[in-house]
């Protein structure tokens, strides 16, 4: 029913008005202190060096979305294997395909050589 959903859209509302509101208050009552020391970069008390915009391998990059993907992959297989039994035939059907799918994946990527690293 619609009517539910009125206490969930008050209190999105009640919320979003609290960010905004607390954003706003911050920095229109907050200290503006501008100094060279402030307007620095600081990474964790080492000072900086070089050009923050210097080129990464793409490499790098596809290494760590690769990690990132199969490992929330690896997450589907958690709730799988707490409820095997009560799954039956049908669930390690289905759960032989998606490791069947993701070995596929895996596979792909090691013959177009995605995961070997040039240190050029």
């Amino acid at each position: 029913m619609p009517q539910d959903y009125i206490p969930i859209i008050i209190q999105s509302f009640v919320v979003l008005g609290f960010v905004i509101t607390t954003m706003l208050l911050t920095h229109l009552v907050g200290p503006k202190r501008f100094s060279k020391a402030k307007l620095e970069n600081f990474e964790c008390g080492i000072e900086g060096m070089g050009n923050a915009r210097s080129p990464f391998s793409v490499k790098y990059f596809l290494i760590a979305i690769l990690f990132v993907l199969f490992d929330v992959e690896v997450i589907f297989m958690y709730p799988w294997a707490v409820n095997f039994r009560a799954l039956g035939k049908d669930g390690f059907i289905d759960m032989a395909l998606f490791i069947f799918l993701i070995l596929a994946g895996f596979i792909y990527l090691i013959l177009k050589g995605a995961l070997k690293w040039d240190t050029r």
